[in-house]
């Protein structure tokens, strides 16, 4: 990988120049970093930014973090996601509380050993908070190797991570590892582009990339095909009662787990509670590997009798208390028709 050689200078000097403004980059003690690691994964930067605010407010420091009661973190963190990244967050902080003293601990090791953190991660907090020399290898920068050396191994497989991990850890430069980690990313993220033609004329490395030169940037990364989702077809039921709302919460394993919802279950299912129900919306979600296609009824509800653990919620409470997942976003505008 003789092209990889050549990257860091022009790498570095070309980061310098067009690094975006952050806010964990511009104050990157261990906490901001791992926060905002964990928050960006699988999601985008520009999403991220406004929860990223949000949730160092109200949870500035590890000891908040870990004295959070669930249902504030899971509020703080509605809308982004994959909601067992909060909850390992916590679990981490925990951790860190209980064997560190609430000091982040400071070794690769230490650092990967926490709920939540794989070895992307761990590279990531590890050489921007820490100034280690360890590379954090992403999606972004399995393509920039991949391009820039013209690999044709497919990059999702353990075999190949290891092995581009390897090279980049031989040719990083020891004084600037965070800033070197970040320029890779930064380049994968916004010249190096999936899914279409790279930028290849603002690269700094476009002089010597091995896959521009072949012609074969387009063909690059080599991944396996995709699995395809699994289609659930699912009833939800907007359960009304004098300006309030039903909510269930969800199971503690699986799909969205531990959040609450508007009830919902695979169709068909009829309403547990008693009342008239009119079919109100059709929506659609999807998740990694399942699709959701969800009819939802309104439900004008004769009693104030719920099973046992539902809650009714009013508008406050919407706002305030209770996370519902995104899943549901497609029939928000149904409940605040009829919530006080």
């Amino acid at each position: 990988m003789k092209e990889l050689e050549e990257l860091p200078i022009p790498l570095l000097s070309w980061y310098k120049d067009n690094a975006r403004t952050l806010p964990w980059r511009s104050d990157p003690t261990p906490y901001h970093v791992w926060v905002s690691e964990i928050m960006l994964q699988q999601t985008r930067v520009a999403a991220v930014l406004g929860y990223y605010a949000r949730f160092l407010e109200a949870l500035p420091t590890v000891k908040a973090l870990a004295e959070c009661p669930e249902e504030q973190l899971m509020k703080l963190w509605q809308g982004l996601g994959y909601y067992s990244r909060a909850r390992n967050l916590q679990k981490a902080a925990r951790q860190v509380m209980e064997e560190f003293g609430g000091t982040f601990p400071g070794s690769y090791e230490e650092i990967r050993a926490l709920p939540g953190v794989g070895d992307y991660t761990a590279g990531a907090i590890a050489s921007i908070a820490f100034g280690l020399p360890v590379p954090a290898v992403d999606g972004n920068v399995l393509r920039v190797v991949s391009r820039l050396t013209a690999d044709r191994r497919e990059v999702t497989r353990p075999q190949t991570k290891a092995v581009f991990t390897q090279a980049l850890r031989e040719i990083m430069p020891t004084r600037a590892p965070g800033d070197f980690n970040q320029a890779l990313m930064e380049l994968g993220a916004t010249v190096c582009l999936p899914n279409g033609a790279p930028l290849c004329e603002k690269c700094p490395a476009a002089g010597f990339c091995a896959a521009r030169r072949e012609g074969t940037e387009q063909q690059l990364p080599v991944k396996a095909p995709k699995r395809a989702r699994r289609v659930e077809e699912r009833v939800v039921y907007i359960i009304l009662l004098d300006g309030k709302v039903a909510l269930r919460r969800r199971g503690e394993k699986g799909l969205l787990a531990g959040l609450w919802e508007y009830p919902s279950e695979p169709a068909p299912w009829p309403c547990p509670v008693a009342g008239k129900a009119s079919f109100a919306a059709q929506g659609k979600h999807i998740f990694t590997h399942i699709e959701w296609r969800m009819s939802a009824y309104t439900v004008a509800a004769e009693s104030d009798e719920l099973p046992v653990g539902w809650v009714w919620a009013d508008r406050a409470a919407l706002q305030g208390t209770y996370a519902l997942p995104s899943a549901f976003a497609p029939f928000s505008h149904i409940v605040e028709e009829h919530i006080r």
